[in-house]
């Protein structure tokens, strides 16, 4: 598999499965001037040993066919195209791909879980996940991440005609954790997929969803949550490809920061490709800065190739917590320390609140109560 190109984008011009044809990065490339190269422990450019441990558990209902394949499986790699060398890296070098598959006209309704856990940092560890959600079918998948790893993994989406799926990415790794991803789904004609993408431990966690179109009608909502501390970098990549006509998409990131050099970064490119009329699309980024020492980059990016749209904007904003919002609370008696969790939780929690799965829903709010009782 050789060198493929997508046209008439300035935003993504190369795609291949093979590491050589990515340069190594050196930091000013604009799709890795935000990336720490030095904490990635050699998943950029070669160095980094495959020896490392992913230990991976599925839980699925009975009318879900789930498998552990080869490389060498034809299913693999037919949604997704790696876009820079770290994705190539991850496709090149893994052994084992779980596939798990949601027949055609079946709703299922009990979540999907697959469960990642790291055992050491020491030694790099590569994955490959494909979703199939056939015409018709509705399901809910939650990835779960955890432990300690140096991971590099490409995750498919494929949602047939008239199907919807849910997705859930959780990002819940220890301190000493180094994680970059790829989630790319591709949606058939009337499809819909729902991305919730929370981002919480690690040391570095950079995840990059996109969706893109093959037919008239796909809806897709992608979702976010993170919260970075001290010297945590916590950075999110969007990409929406509008390639058909009619499609439509939403984009709501939120993030909080505390401490010194915690740092997150979110980057939201929305392409609407010539053949894409009718498109309707929004993105939006905010982040509260809860502390002095931190760094936030928030840059959202339009390439519009048609004028026949139906809308198209964005907007970001990062900024402190509202002083009248506080004195409002402090005003009716609530401490001031109080005063800000609740304003932080009112701001996280609009979207924690979409999240379907009710232990995961649980869980992130604990975890984001955690994070502000520091």
């Amino acid at each position: 598999m050789g060198l493929e190109t997508k046209p008439l984008s300035t935003l993504h011009e190369k795609a291949s499965y093979e590491v050589a044809d990515f340069e190594v990065p050196t930091g000013r490339e604009e799709e890795w001037r935000f990336t720490p190269l030095r904490r990635l422990r050699g998943l950029h450019n070669g160095t980094a040993e495959a020896n490392g441990k992913i230990l991976v558990e599925v839980d699925a209902p009975g009318e879900v066919t789930v498998e552990t394949v080869g490389r060498d499986d034809e299913r693999l790699g037919k949604a997704y195209v790696p876009a820079d060398r770290v994705s190539a890296q991850a496709w090149s070098a893994f052994t084992e791909a779980v596939v798990v598959t949601v027949p055609k006209e079946t709703e299922v309704a009990a979540p999907v879980v697959i469960r990642r856990r790291g055992e050491s940092v020491e030694g790099a560890s590569y994955g490959h996940t494909t979703i199939v959600v056939e015409r018709h079918a509705r399901a809910t998948v939650v990835l779960s991440h955890r432990g300690s790893a140096t991971y590099a993994d490409n995750v498919e989406f494929v949602v047939g005609d008239g199907a919807s799926l849910s997705v859930i990415s959780l990002q819940d790794w220890a301190d000493d954790a180094v994680h970059v991803s790829h989630q790319h789904a591709r949606l058939g004609r009337d499809a819909r997929f729902v991305s919730h993408n929370i981002s919480l431990g690690g040391d570095l966690v950079r995840i990059s969803p996109s969706v893109a179109y093959t037919a008239p009608g796909g809806d897709a909502e992608l979702y976010g949550v993170y919260f970075a501390d001290g010297g945590q970098h916590l950075e999110h990549r969007l990409l929406v490809d509008h390639t058909g006509p009619h499609c439509r998409s939403r984009v709501d990131y939120r993030g909080a920061l505390q401490d010194q050099d915690a740092h997150a970064v979110w980057i939201g490119d929305v392409i609407i490709r010539a053949e894409a009329e009718g498109t309707d699309t929004y993105e939006l980024n905010r982040n509260l800065v809860l502390t002095d020492g931190t760094r936030v980059d928030s840059v959202p990016n339009l390439e519009i190739l048609t004028g026949e749209v139906a809308g198209a904007g964005h907007a970001s904003a990062s900024g402190r917590l509202d002083d009248d919002h506080l004195f409002y609370l402090q005003a009716r008696g609530i401490p001031a320390d109080e005063a800000k969790r609740m304003v932080v939780r009112g701001f996280l929690g609009q979207l924690i609140e979409r999240i379907e799965v009710e232990d995961v829903r649980v869980k992130v709010e604990e975890a984001i109560e955690a994070e502000l009782s520091r």
